[in-house]
C-alpha cells in the first residue's frame, strides 16, 4: 500500500471518530477532482483564481525581481502548484539557466501533468516536481542553494490561524537567511462576493466537494451514497472564513471497509470538509508572527480582491 493511502485511511479514521466528522481537504484532489477544480477555477463566480493571475500578468517583472532579484543560481518551489498555470508567466521572466522548477503537489496526477506541460511549454526549463502534501513536503525544502518558494491560490486559507501559523514556523526553518516567500491570500470582502465562489450556480463546486465521498468509495471501501448528501457552504464575513460542508440529507449508515468502521448520519448533520480564511493585515501578521519573514513587498489585483504578499527570510 502507498504511503499516501495510508495516511488516507489514518485521517479519515481520526476525522470521522470527531464531532463534527470531518474530511480533509487534501482528499478532494484525485483525477476527477483536479478535472473539476480546472473547471471551478474558470467560473465566473471564482474570482481568486482571475484576481491572482491578473497580479502575475501585469506585474510579472515587479514579483520576479523581489522573489529572485539578487539571486544567481536557486531553486523555484511551488507549494499545491496545481496546473502551474499563473506560475508560467513568472517561468516567461526568469533566466532558465539560473534556477530549477520544483512544482509540489499531493496530487501525482497534477504534478505528472505539469511537468510534461512545462517541459512541452519551456524546453529550457529543468523541472522537478515533487509529489507530497504541504507538511510532508518541507524537507525537500531543506538545501544549500538559494529558494524562492511560491504558496498561491490562497491555499493557506485552508488552514485555520494557529496551524497555518505553525506551517509557517516550519517552513521558515527550512529557509536560509535571504531566501523569499510568497503567499497568495484572498481578502476579506462581503458574503455576496465571497459565498457564490464556493456555491456556484452550475454546481461544480459541489460536484467537486461530494467527490471525496466517491472516492472514498473507490480507494477504501466505503459505501457512502453521494445523493444522500448536499454541498452545504456558509461564510462568516466578520471572521472572514468560509466554511464547506456536505449534509446528510436523510439518516443513514456508512461503512469503510479499509478502516473497519461504520458511521452513522443523521438527516441534517453535517460533515466538515474546508475551511477557506480571508484576510486582512491583522491576520496576516498573526499567521507571521514568530516565523522570522519580513514583509518584503505586497502586490494587489486592480480591484484590491486578492494580494500576494513577498516575504524574505531574515
Amino acid at each position: 500500500m502507498s504511503d499516501y493511502l495510508g495516511l488516507f485511511k489514518q485521517e479519515l479514521k481520526e476525522g470521522l471518530a470527531e464531532d463534527p466528522k470531518r474530511i480533509s481537504s487534501k482528499w478532494f484532489y484525485d483525477k476527477r477532482g483536479d478535472e473539476l477544480f480546472v473547471q471551478i477555477m474558470q467560473l465566473p463566480e471564482y474570482y481568486l483564481t482571475r484576481a491572482e493571475e491578473e497580479i502575475f500578468k501585469e506585474q510579472t517583472s515587479q514579483l520576479a525581481d523581489s522573489l529572485t532579484g539578487s539571486f544567481e543560481a536557486f531553486d523555484l518551489f511551488e507549494l499545491g502548484a496545481g496546473d502551474g498555470q499563473k506560475t508560467f508567466h513568472l517561468l516567461r521572466e526568469l533566466d532558465p539557466k539560473k534556477f530549477i522548477y520544483r512544482p509540489i503537489d499531493i496530487s501525482s496526477n497534477a504534478v505528472h501533468k505539469l511537468k510534461g506541460t512545462v517541459s512541452f511549454e519551456f524546453p529550457n526549463v529543468q523541472v522537478d516536481p515533487i509529489v507530497g502534501e504541504y507538511f510532508h513536503a518541507l524537507e525537500h525544502l531543506k538545501s544549500d542553494r538559494p529558494k524562492a518558494i511560491l504558496f498561491m491560490g490562497s491555499n493557506i486559507g485552508n488552514l485555520l490561524d494557529d496551524r497555518a501559523n505553525d506551517f509557517l514556523k516550519r517552513l521558515s526553518a527550512t529557509m536560509q537567511s535571504g531566501d523569499t516567500l510568497l503567499i497568495g491570500v484572498d481578502l476579506k470582502k462581503p458574503k455576496e462576493i465571497v459565498l457564490p465562489a464556493y456555491n456556484d450556480s452550475a454546481g461544480v463546486t459541489a460536484a467537486f466537494n461530494l467527490n471525496v465521498l466517491e472516492r472514498i468509495n473507490r480507494e477504501l471501501g466505503g459505501d457512502f451514497v453521494v445523493q444522500n448528501f448536499e454541498h452545504a457552504p456558509v461564510y462568516n464575513e466578520e471572521d472572514g472564513i468560509a466554511y464547506s460542508y456536505l449534509r446528510s440529507t436523510k439518516d443513514q449508515r456508512v461503512t469503510i471497509e479499509a478502516i473497519n468502521g461504520y458511521y452513522e448520519f443523521s438527516k441534517g448533520e453535517k460533515l466538515f470538509t474546508e475551511i477557506s480564511r480571508k484576510y486582512d493585515d491583522a491576520a496576516l501578521e498573526v499567521i507571521t508572527r514568530d516565523t522570522s519573514l519580513d514583509l518584503m513587498n505586497r502586490f494587489f489585483d486592480e480591484a484590491h480582491l486578492f494580494c500576494d504578499a513577498v516575504y524574505r527570510k531574515r
